[in-house]
Parts: C-alpha cells; sequence; structure tokens
C-alpha cells in the first residue's frame, strides 16, 4: 500500500453561509409562516431562500458547509486536506472555491455550468448562541458518483463524510462509491450524523452504511440516540459499543465521549467564556479529533484538540477558525 499524499479528504455540501443574528421573537414569527425549527435544519426552495433573505437582519457570508468547515479547521492545525463538492459556476462558487484553496485545500471539483446556482445556507443566531439553519442546496445536490476522484480517495487516509448529503440520492450513492474506494485502498472512512432531522429522515439508510462502510462515526447526542431511537444517553454507549471502530458523541457543555472497542474516554469540555454562535461547532471537534488521529495521537489528546478547536468557534460568529489550530497543539499534549 503506498503512503498516503492527503491526510483527510472532506466530501460534503458545497454551501456559502449568510450568518444574522435574530431575536427568539424573529424564530417564532418564521416558525409560523414556514415550520423552522429553532435549533435544526430546514431544507428551503429558491423561492423560500429570497423570500427568507429579504426578511433576515444584515449578516456575514462565508464560505460553509459542514465538511467544508471541518477541511478548514484540518488545515488550521497543519493538516494535509482536500474537498469534494460541487458548486455553480457562479460568484458564491468562485468566493467557495477561492477560500478553501487559500487555506491549501485541494478542491478541484468541477463546478455546475447549467442549472442551480450555488448553494447558500441562511443561518439565524439567536442572543443563547443557537443556530437555526435554512438550506437552499442547489448546485450542492448535483454531486454524483462521477465526481469521486480514485486517485484522491485512495490517496487520502481518512475520507470524511457529511451526513447533510444522504438527502439527494445520487450523492448517497457516491458516499458509497467514496467509501468502497477508501476500503479497497486500505483507507479509513469516517461519517457525520450531522443533524437529528436528517437522521430521522434517513433512519434505516443511516444504520445501514454506519454498520457496513464507517470506521470513525461523529454524532452529538441527540443524533446518537435519534439513530437507534434509544431513551437514555446510557442506552445510546451500549447500542452504539462496536459499532465502528471509534464512536465519537459530543454533548456540548458536558465534553464528549469517545469508544473504541471496550476503552470509553470522556473528554472535559474547554471553558468557554460567552457562546457567540454554536454555528461549526461540531464541525470544528471533528477537524480537531481527525487531525490527531491521522497523527497517531492518543484518543485523549484528540478529544483534547477537538474540544478545543470546538471552544474556539463558538466565542465568535462564523464556523471557521479565527486563529491557527496549530496552536492548540502544544496544549494538548
Amino acid at each position: 500500500m503506498k503512503d498516503p499524499k492527503i491526510d483527510l479528504l472532506a466530501i460534503g455540501n458545497a454551501i456559502v453561509d449568510v450568518l444574522a443574528q435574530a431575536d427568539e421573537a424573529f424564530i417564532a414569527h418564521q416558525h409560523k409562516v414556514s415550520g423552522m425549527i429553532k435549533g435544526g435544519m430546514t431544507l428551503i426552495d429558491e423561492a423560500r431562500a429570497v423570500e427568507l433573505y429579504a426578511q433576515m437582519p444584515s449578516g456575514i457570508e462565508s464560505s460553509g458547509g459542514s465538511a467544508g468547515n471541518t477541511i478548514a479547521g484540518f488545515a488550521s492545525f497543519g493538516g494535509k486536506g482536500a474537498y469534494i463538492g460541487k458548486v455553480a459556476q457562479d460568484q458564491l462558487g468562485e468566493v467557495f472555491r477561492h477560500d478553501l484553496k487559500a487555506q491549501g485545500v485541494l478542491f478541484n471539483t468541477q463546478p455546475l455550468a447549467i442549472g442551480a446556482p450555488t448553494a447558500r445556507c441562511l443561518i439565524l443566531v439567536t442572543p443563547d448562541g443557537q443556530r437555526t439553519m435554512n438550506t437552499y442546496l442547489g448546485a450542492a445536490v448535483e454531486l454524483s458518483p462521477i465526481d469521486i476522484d480514485e486517485d484522491i480517495v485512495s490517496s487520502s487516509k481518512i475520507t470524511y463524510l457529511e451526513g447533510y448529503l444522504f438527502d439527494p440520492p445520487q450523492a448517497k450513492e457516491a458516499f458509497r462509491v467514496a467509501s468502497e474506494l477508501a476500503h479497497k485502498a486500505g483507507r479509513k472512512v469516517a461519517l457525520s450524523l450531522s443533524d437529528p432531522f436528517c437522521v430521522n429522515r434517513h433512519r434505516e439508510d443511516f444504520q445501514a452504511f454506519v454498520e457496513n462502510h464507517v470506521d470513525i462515526l461523529f454524532a452529538n447526542e441527540q443524533e446518537a440516540m435519534a439513530l437507534y431511537q434509544t431513551d437514555t444517553f446510557e442506552q445510546t454507549l451500549e447500542g452504539l459499543k462496536g459499532v465502528c471502530e471509534v464512536v465519537v458523541i459530543t454533548r456540548g457543555p458536558q465534553g464528549s465521549v469517545v469508544m473504541a472497542g471496550e476503552r470509553i474516554v470522556e473528554i472535559t469540555a474547554e471553558p468557554v467564556s460567552k457562546v457567540v454562535d454554536t454555528t461549526g461547532a461540531g464541525d470544528q471537534y471533528a477537524a480537531g479529533f481527525l487531525f490527531g488521529y491521522t497523527r497517531g495521537y492518543s484518543l485523549d489528546v484528540c478529544g483534547r484538540l477537538a474540544s478545543m478547536a470546538a471552544a474556539e468557534v463558538i466565542a465568535h460568529m462564523g464556523p471557521r477558525p479565527n486563529m491557527k489550530y496549530a496552536d492548540f497543539l502544544k496544549k494538548a499534549a
């Protein structure tokens, strides 16, 4: 087996985020109008995206998407990363591509020349730091098996898959192709469940994919409980034990739990003086953990790097680092 040239390949929805601060009354009104669920992710069409954008308070725009955020954080640690995702041949698509390449991430997926515009996620952040996401997938849903570059997959230590991409059928097939290519090359496959509503939409498919294709599973407590419809965290831990080589469950302020076989490691959450925006917390946690894992660090150190990255990102607006995560390496050793 050849030595991998890339540490981490991330595959996901290529999305430009629009973040704005909103009060509880705005969320409550939008719930009545469209069924928007606070703290969740709702898929919307182009017409709704235009309508909501016009009603939102002014905000900031930045390249996002769960896997895109993770690979940006991974690069900030100093890891060699690559990304596969579909953007359109438009202005937002160029912004997304430029942002990743500026981080040193390899991104060669061919843009969509004709059809839907680049995806965007309208994110409303309430005073408690919770983010409510409204996603128009646009060109992102056009990702298909033909976009999966076999050379890049086989050259990557780990291929990391974003659960949100389970919604479009051809993207789901792209996941299967990527996981089979990775395992054929003797590499690892990681998956983030992304969102409990996403898990509920595709529970059986997720279960089968996790059990047959995934080596490293990331989920928050709600997502993990939704996967096997358990009632308590203890039942969830027991149900996930041995399902994958490594299972990582995040619990917000309560920290996280890492399971590997019979071993269970509890990771303490890093202190945060003020939670500003939880967007990207899970994404950057995965970035820190996977960086440590690709370096052969212990599960404890992987978890500490992950917690540091998650704490940094929730202390400011936006889902990507505001500092070089490589600075955390000495603190976590």
